[in-house]
């Protein structure tokens, strides 16, 4: 009973942590929290960890990730690892999602991916920055949204608080720093509209 009451209390914290973060504030977490989110990273390490130093079928990697994300993923997840996050139960994945090797997902704020995307070699997700203050660089969060039938090249970068919409492709090596429209492509550093992908193009 003892065991199970630690459980929940755990499973508590987590939400409380998650709920924190999910709102942009970064400067008031308790210590508990703290300490809870540094275990949640710890298991993140651990599950990583496991999924990249031996092979796996592509059922063991959806097992693996619905662990890491608390959430059931949809057996027609793909991954090629290695993969990279430092939190993990703030990943929200849609149906047929591909995730090429070497991305690196800090998902602290929330990261939420629609249907039918693919993410190419080296993406990088990042969700947390830090104040401006020399003396003070407590944690910012806001969360990424990734729209339905996205394609984004390898070894872009997508910040925080980013939307990129339905249809929309993000060119290898952009940085994203403002939200995508629907069905444009964008590239460069920082990331503009380099294209609007037409109705012929759309089918």
């Amino acid at each position: 009973m003892k065991m199970e009451n630690l459980e929940i209390k755990e499973s508590d914290l987590l939400e409380k942590v998650i709920e924190y973060m999910n709102t942009g504030r970064g400067d008031e977490m308790t210590e508990e929290m703290a300490q809870r989110s540094l275990r949640q990273s710890q298991d993140a390490i651990r599950q990583t960890m496991e999924l990249n130093t031996r092979y796996h079928t592509p059922e063991e990697i959806v097992a693996i990730m619905s662990e890491m994300t608390g959430e059931k993923v949809d057996d027609s997840f793909r991954m090629f690892p290695p993969f990279y996050t430092d939190f993990g139960r703030n990943i929200h994945l849609g149906k047929n999602v591909f995730i090429n090797s070497s991305c690196h997902f800090q998902d602290q704020g929330g990261i939420y991916i629609g249907n039918d995307v693919l993410i190419g070699h080296n993406v990088v997700l990042a969700t947390v920055d830090h104040d401006l203050n020399p003396y003070d660089r407590h944690n910012h969060y806001a969360p990424i949204h990734i729209g339905d039938r996205v394609w984004i090249g390898a070894s872009a970068v997508i910040t925080k608080g980013v939307r990129i919409g339905n249809g929309a492709v993000v060119a290898a090596g952009a940085v994203v720093t403002k939200d995508v429209p629907d069905n444009t492509i964008v590239g460069g550093v920082p990331a503009r509209v380099l294209k609007v992908v037409t109705d012929s193009e759309q089918k």
